[in-house]
């Protein structure tokens, strides 16, 4: 790496080929200055490269909601002012050291640990997320196993090969193999794919004849890892490869460590040779996290979020609780759950309510969408107001009617999937202008009347989250 780089201040977004400040004002432009001055305002430019930019970030958590939000619209700006950057580099650089510890970092950055790679390439297979370690893998009585084994086959104290590891999405097996890598990478040449790029490796490799380099890459391993097994289904010559391949790691004395959602007995369409090579090896699952380890969790992401914001993160018990109570599926809805009440938080400058809470994480909460109709809102509404449904849905315009229709209106709009004329249809067959009124009156309503806010809330919270209890 030459010197001008090394010596290179991380802080400089000017760039004697690119432009990034125009960047960043077209970026502003397009997303607008509230995701702009959170996320984007903190990106700066390290150096551009033949076909692609080094970009620096302060911390993980923005480098990751960045990618997962941003990543697409951000590379066409770039593009649209110099085609040939096909990828994005991301580093962590905290913007906050001194110019000697900012130069020291760039440095070391030959290791790349802290650094994304968006590019299809077999350097891409070779990145171990640093995010995912043992130390913040976080235990319970559904992973104790699964985090143990892993353990052992970091430490070489193992004697079983492969370790497969299977669970449902969002338990945990990508982060128990990204720790794995990240542990024996230290002194192992590490091999870290999904089946699915596996597969298109394979495709594309025999499409360029060059096979061999493809055995090479893929057999010339120490360890390899393989997420999500499962979507290695069809294509028997692939699957032959695949076998030859896992038979040449094994004489070798090669690890391999497998990912799937289901058992090696319930992989359908790969072969049985293949099925029974992962069952020979240590089969250990990760069940659904039970209500200590999500509250385990919760608390630990909670905590993780305030040292980053320590004055925009702030997450009551009471929320804490209900999170942990409620979402149960999987760990990856847990911490989205957590983060959707962060954005809340951030964006209305303000802590949501239960009722509030309740409405940001409708789809995560174990509510049948089916259960929440039109005829139901109107049920519920009228019992709260304290008028007939007949009332409600006559052409009376009184104002004790006028506002309970309006309301039922307004949360028939915002709860349900129903269109403004289906809307309609329910209200007296009502024209779609009508609904239409209804629905800003309302959201006008809310702004300058603390009562309406209330009402809505409390009707939210009934609908969503009691409707078994109330339904005629």
């Amino acid at each position: 790496m030459n010197n001008s780089y090394k010596n290179k201040n991380i802080n400089n977004t000017n760039s004697e080929k690119f432009d990034w400040n125009l960047i960043q004002s077209e970026m502003k432009n397009k997303l607008g200055l509230e995701i702009y001055e959170s996320w984007l305002k903190k990106i700066g430019l390290v150096e551009e490269f033949n076909n692609y930019l080094l970009l620096s970030v302060p911390t993980r958590f923005i480098r990751d909601w960045i990618t997962s939000r941003y990543l697409d619209q951000i590379l066409q700006t770039i593009r649209n002012h110099k085609k040939e950057i096909i990828r994005i580099e991301f580093k962590i650089i905290d913007q906050n050291l001194k110019d000697d510890q900012s130069n020291k970092s760039l440095k070391n950055s030959e290791n790349k640990e802290n650094i994304s790679f968006i590019k299809d390439s077999y350097l891409q297979y070779n990145r171990i997320d640093p995010n995912k370690r043992f130390e913040n893998f976080i235990t319970g009585v559904s992973n104790k196993l699964a985090y143990e084994a892993s353990l052992k086959v970091s430490e070489n104290v193992s004697n079983y090969n492969p370790l497969y590891i299977y669970g449902g999405v969002g338990m945990g097996k990508t982060h128990l193999l990204n720790s794995i890598g990240h542990e024996l990478k230290k002194g192992n040449k590490i091999m870290f794919i999904s089946a699915e790029r596996f597969m298109y490796q394979f495709v594309k490799s025999i499409k360029a004849n060059d096979m061999v380099k493809f055995k090479e890459h893929f057999r010339n391993t120490d360890v390899l890892l393989i997420d999500d097994i499962q979507f290695m289904t069809g294509k028997e010559a692939m699957q032959e490869e695949f076998f030859h391949t896992f038979n040449s790691l094994l004489e070798k004395g090669s690890k391999i460590i497998v990912s799937a959602d289901r058992a090696p007995n319930k992989l359908s369409r790969i072969q049985e040779r293949i099925k029974s090579r992962f069952s020979g090896g240590l089969v250990v699952d990760i069940q659904k996290p039970d209500y200590e380890l999500r509250k385990k969790i919760v608390k630990k992401k909670v905590e993780d979020l305030s040292q980053l914001y320590p004055d925009q993160v702030k997450i009551s018990k009471e929320l804490e609780e209900f999170i942990s109570t409620e979402i149960s599926a999987s760990i990856r809805e847990l911490v989205g759950a957590i983060n959707r009440i962060i954005s809340f938080s951030r964006i209305y400058n303000k802590l949501p309510n239960l009722a509030e809470t309740k409405v940001v994480l409708k789809d995560l909460l174990n509510i049948v969408e089916n259960k929440i109709t039109i005829d139901l809102i109107q049920t519920l509404v009228c019992r709260f107001f304290k008028i007939s449904k007949n009332e409600m849905l006559s052409s009376r315009r009184s104002r004790y009617l006028v506002r309970p229709r309006q309301t039922a209106i307004y949360l028939s709009k915002i709860l349900t999937s129903k269109s403004l004329p289906e809307i309609g249809r329910e209200f007296s067959n009502r024209d779609h202008t009508t609904i239409i009124h209804s629905v800003k009156t309302i959201e006008k309503l809310k702004e300058k009347d603390p009562e309406m806010v209330d009402n809505i809330n409390k009707l939210k919270n009934q609908i969503l989250y009691n409707n078994k209890e109330n339904e005629i």
